[in-house]
């Protein structure tokens, strides 16, 4: 038969009159800590009595109950509650929900303290993350939450603030697999999946450390501190639609500004705005830069201004700030040191008068005229304005013939030697330049509400299509060898006969492997760039290029032929005939030297006999016509097709003008100025002005698609084509 188990007795629970209990001494509980007994009188007064007390008879000496009873657990409670009554909230005689142990127990009264203190398990942090969260869902806000745990507002911010962690996050804090303070540092970046991300990155390095995670969960970020973001104005900032990454658990500096691309649009504008307002004092230039690089006025001169005079007003408050600045020296000037007031107000007054003293130089008109100023940032946000400087190109002097500059070419533009009729910018006399990077701002590329009259290309068009044109060219001189050592010749003449000082090697001629810094998507397809390729390809497959011993047999080996073909290709790989931004800080390629880089590029292209369109060029929607104004498109179908076909196209939106351009020009043989030789070009000219004639200018015979004769009137095109 089994044995019944034995059944568990527990304490009864009654009401006992709160006049009835008394504090026991055999209460463990000596230390105050956690909440106040006040706290916990509000909480009870709010929520009434949770929680029973733990009490016991108290006996008299002759071991007879007194009906009194003492409370060995339950001491702040009970506090908590006479704190009531004699606050008059609770009466003397209030039933106070009781657990009353048997006074014969054998578990003595310090045992039940004891056991009532150590059983009970803390609430998980997370646990009371999640119930505030729970409230708020429930409707209560913030300042409620914090008045019912006697907490301040801030702490229920940053304790729901943690409850919005990755839940996959939360899951590893529950299990101890992360520390609070790595937790909080999640909470600056609200993306989950960015906190993920930087979790997988830490998780197993060791710097897992809270300043580490705040780093990598704010590096595409910027700090509020920033100059630019001072510059703009947090305000600003938010009003643009920026965000702003905050940190509730310490000091962040204002926070992180999570948009810089927006943020560097409005310091753009901003300065762009400074920029345009500072044009009013006539400067022939203005740079416009957040950053300043070291030595942007490298090589200009610094025009030398007088500053300008006090007014009267001013004059009169800097006379009486210095009377106040000397009064003050000469009363205290018996003592060591002045008292903290009297030294402060000595600082003021300094900087009052230094603020007066700092006078704006005036700039005689003339040299204004011919000068240029930089808008920039300073370190700390503030705009900073530097005039007065004078580019080489514009200081004055003799006017002199030099080839290529000032030449007008057919289009009536000036001429780039090497380019004919391309000019890399172009500004009105007495008009402002407005710059950045050396480009003009302010203008939208896509916008095509152009004149009719042809502007330049832009600049990164121009790279484009140099890009093409030197590939094309390096493919010529790897199959012409008698070119590729005239260059090669004219390389090592020009270091031999026009260099100042010698280098620390016997003989320097390198080839250095220049890459195209912008090109077109369509450049690596080109037949030019299969072909190098393809004869890099055969030479790499016969050439021992792991050891210079049999590299030197294998070339000295080789029949003269074979030896300059591999000079020429090898050569081809150094050709430059790329268009770069001409640097205004004096850093880079200068003016004249890209000049001269594209005068010796159409020698070079005159000695190969090269023809961009045989090379594979065509001016294609994506790659030419949708990138230019619609002046352009029309040049180019007028220089192809003649006047007549041009004016077809005119009453078209840019779009269908691109394609229907596109169609039209193929096959035509058509090029920019940018890619045409100067020698074909003034051969062509002569041409086109001996066969000037009574059909120069109509249309040719050409098959127009529906939407461009669909407003004309009957037989309308075909008349066209047959007068």
């Amino acid at each position: 038969m089994a044995k019944a188990a034995q059944k568990v007795t527990l304490s009864p629970s009654r009401d006992v009159p709160f006049d009835k209990l008394v504090l026991s001494q055999s209460n463990v509980r000596r230390i105050k800590a956690g909440v106040s007994v006040e706290e916990l009188a509000e909480d009870i007064a709010r929520r009434g009595l949770l929680q029973s007390l733990n009490v016991r008879p108290v006996l008299d000496a002759d071991g007879v109950e007194t009906g009194m009873f003492e409370i060995p657990a339950g001491g702040r409670r009970f506090q908590a509650l006479s704190l009531l009554v004699k606050q008059k909230r609770l009466t003397k005689t209030a039933p106070i929900p009781c657990i009353v142990r048997d006074a014969a127990s054998e578990i003595l009264a310090e045992d039940d303290s004891l056991a009532e203190n150590m059983q009970r398990v803390a609430l998980h942090p997370l646990d009371q993350f999640r119930a505030f969260v729970a409230l708020r869902e429930k409707g209560q806000g913030e300042e409620a939450i914090a008045a019912a745990f006697f907490v301040t507002p801030q702490i229920v911010k940053q304790r729901l603030k943690l409850a919005s962690v990755a839940p996959a996050l939360l899951d590893v804090y529950a299990e101890d697999g992360m520390t609070l303070e790595q937790l909080t540092a999640f909470t600056v970046n609200p993306d989950h999946a960015r906190q993920m991300q930087v979790w997988d990155a830490v998780r197993n390095s060791w710097n897992k450390e809270p300043y580490a995670i705040r780093r990598m969960l704010t590096e595409t970020s910027v700090r509020a501190s920033d100059g630019r973001a001072v510059f703009v104005g947090i305000d600003a900032y938010e009003a643009a639609g920026g965000g702003v990454l905050r940190d509730l658990f310490q000091a962040d500096d204002g926070g992180w500004l999570e948009h810089p691309a927006l943020l560097d649009r409005l310091v753009t504008e901003k300065l762009q705005a400074e920029a345009e307002a500072l044009a009013s004092e006539g400067w022939k230039w203005i740079e416009v830069a957040t950053d300043l690089p070291y030595g942007y006025s490298h090589g200009l001169r610094r025009l030398a201004g007088d500053p300008a005079p006090m007014t009267d007003e001013e004059s009169a408050a800097h006379a009486a700030l210095l009377a106040e600045y000397r009064a003050l020296e000469g009363e205290y000037a018996g003592n060591d040191e002045y008292p903290e007031e009297i030294d402060a107000r000595l600082g003021q007054l300094e900087a009052a008068m230094e603020a007066l003293e700092q006078r704006p130089l005036i700039f005689d008109p003339a040299e204004v005229a011919c000068a240029g100023a930089f808008v920039t940032l300073d370190r700390d946000g503030s705009l900073a304005v530097y005039r007065g400087y004078v580019r080489p190109e514009d200081e004055p002097r003799e006017e002199s013939a030099v080839p290529g500059d000032g030449d007008a070419d057919a289009t009536g533009q000036g001429a780039v030697a090497g380019i004919p009729g391309w000019q890399p910018s172009a500004s009105s006399a007495g008009v402002t330049v407005i710059t950045s990077g050396g480009q003009p701002i302010g203008t939208d590329p896509s916008d095509d509400d152009d004149d009719g009259a042809l502007k330049p290309l832009p600049e990164r068009l121009v790279m484009e299509l140099t890009a093409h044109r030197t590939l094309a060219l390096r493919e010529a001189i790897g199959r012409s060898p008698d070119v590729a050592l005239t260059l090669l010749l004219l390389k090592l003449v020009s270091d031999t006969f026009r260099t100042s000082s010698s280098s620390g090697s016997c003989l320097e001629a390198s080839v250095r492997h220049v890459y195209m810094t912008a090109q077109a998507p369509d450049l690596k397809d080109s037949v030019v760039a299969k072909l190098v390729d393809e004869r890099h390809a055969a030479w790499e497959a016969d050439l021992p290029l792991g050891d210079d011993a049999a590299l030197w047999d294998y070339l000295a080996a080789l029949d003269q032929s074979s030896r300059l073909a591999l000079l020429a290709h090898c050569l081809s790989f150094g050709i430059n005939a790329l268009h770069e931004k001409v640097n205004p800080y004096g850093a880079g390629i200068s003016a004249s030297g890209l000049a001269r880089r594209m005068a010796q590029a159409d020698l070079v292209a005159r000695a190969v006999d090269l023809d961009m369109v045989e090379a594979g060029w065509e001016p294609t929607v994506d790659g030419y016509l949708n990138r230019v104004p619609k002046a352009r498109i029309l040049e180019a179908v007028r220089e192809a097709k003649g006047e007549g076909t041009a004016q077809l196209l005119d009453h078209l939106k840019k779009g269908e003008m691109a394609s229907e351009a596109e169609r039209l020009l193929k096959g035509s043989g058509w090029l920019p100025e940018v890619l045409r030789r100067a020698d074909l070009e003034a051969r062509d000219g002569e041409a086109i002005a001996e066969g000037q004639g009574e059909d120069a200018g109509q249309p040719e015979d050409i098959d127009l698609p529906a939407f461009l004769t669909a407003d004309l009137p009957e037989n309308a095109a075909s008349m066209m084509a047959a007068e």
